[in-house]
């Protein structure tokens, strides 16, 4: 697990949200964090302490006089053997607070005299959020390092609906995963494309290819982790986008090409993981087509541009990674498919073995040879695929 021996400090401010507070500290606790819960005294009138300590297996911390701690340091002594403070909810209080080094009660002065980063998750009413106050407040935590992860839009407590509403705690703890992965591409530009394309014969009907789209989203979440500003071109696919990238949803080939046209150019990696398919129609019809017994419809089937090999052709290419899902012979086809490309990095997959699974098992093939990743999420995979990327990148860096 990423996140198994991290210790985290959670702390909770008041606001309706501090409810999400519990599901995230159960979640923390099953990854294999030692968790330790601090709540402010507006926190404590929506959700129990006894209910943090049940969740944390820890003593939970609420006031800066507590007489438990023998010094009256609690503010110093409950921080300094944390890797990180996530502060989920942040209220606006809250972050006005930290963002101008105020400590009023024992979560406020522990963030102040902290020596670990800090992550906070806000949460509050959408004109809190966008009040210049509060937004100037934000840019001063960023400033100081402070990690911020969402907040998102949507309906509100108070039956109002924008943003300021805080990340679900899977969304949070997607973003204490990220904040822990080394920023091997910190600086750099990814664009990935991912899932399938689909190519219409007549309105209702198309040619497609079988994916998911979870691998080259799992490899675009892992290059936002890894620190790159990340750029997103999936085909039709039923994800979330993953935090903090920036996503072209598009349909057929011909779309996802012109897409990435568009981004190549300023892109220092490119990642094509689509299921591009291969031709579409040509003789493709305006309105459906009607069965009729004993004739079937007579397809034109044109080639569609490949469009891993335009940009691995483009005078300033950026560096180019390509995915080759085969159904038999793996290493044969990838290093011949790896050539006829001209590009430095495939990575290949049975696809019998991986389309619509959580899992996956990928083998790299580069200049030096074949690098079996071996079986396991896609997400962990993709996080090996972007740290060979950034190696041979710094390699190719020193050779210049």
């Amino acid at each position: 697990m990423t996140l198994k021996g991290k210790r985290i400090l959670l702390g909770l401010t008041g606001g309706i949200a501090a409810y999400k507070s519990a599901e995230l500290a159960r979640s923390l606790v099953r990854a294999g964090c030692d968790v330790r819960a601090v709540l402010t005294e507006a926190a404590t009138h929506f959700v129990g302490v006894a209910t943090l300590q049940a969740l944390t297996g820890q003593t939970a911390w609420s006031d800066l006089w507590d007489p438990r701690v023998a010094d009256n340091m609690a503010h110093i002594e409950l921080s300094r053997d944390r890797d990180l403070i996530v502060v989920a909810p942040a209220s606006a209080d809250f972050i006005a607070k930290a963002a101008h080094g105020l400590a009023d009660d024992l979560l406020t002065t522990l963030v102040l005299a902290r020596r670990c980063p800090l992550l906070v998750a806000p949460a509050m009413n959408v004109e809190m959020w966008d009040n210049p106050a509060t937004q100037r407040n934000l840019l001063a935590l960023r400033d100081d390092g402070v990690a911020i992860a969402g907040p998102v839009a949507g309906d509100q407590a108070c039956g109002e609906t924008g943003m300021g509403r805080m990340l679900e705690p899977a969304g949070i703890l997607a973003e204490i995963e990220a904040f822990f992965q080394p920023k091997s591409l910190a600086g750099k530009r990814v664009l990935v494309t991912a899932g399938p394309t689909e190519e219409p014969i007549d309105p209702v009907r198309v040619i497609t290819n079988a994916s998911s789209g979870k691998m080259g989203f799992a490899v675009a979440r892992a290059a936002r982790e890894a620190g790159a500003e990340v750029t997103l071109i999936s085909g039709p696919v039923a994800l979330a986008t993953p935090a903090g990238l920036a996503r072209v949803d598009v349909r057929t080939a011909q779309e996802m090409f012109d897409a990435v046209k568009a981004a190549a150019g300023t892109s220092d990696i490119f990642v094509s993981v689509a299921a591009v398919s291969d031709y579409r129609v040509a003789n493709r019809v305006a309105q459906k087509i009607k069965k009729r017994a004993g004739e079937g419809p007579r397809l034109e089937l044109v080639e569609n541009p490949d469009i891993l090999a335009w940009v691995a052709k483009q005078r300033a290419a950026p560096f180019c990674v390509g995915f080759a899902a085969e159904s038999e012979k793996l290493g044969e086809h990838a290093r011949e498919k790896r050539a006829r490309k001209g590009i430095p990095l495939l990575a290949a997959n049975l696809a019998q073995e991986a389309i619509g699974s959580d899992d996956n098992a990928i083998t790299l093939f580069d200049d030096n040879g074949e690098h079996p990743l071996g079986r396991g999420p896609k997400i962990e995979l993709a996080r090996k695929l972007v740290a060979h990327v950034a190696a041979l990148m710094a390699a190719r860096q020193r050779r210049r």
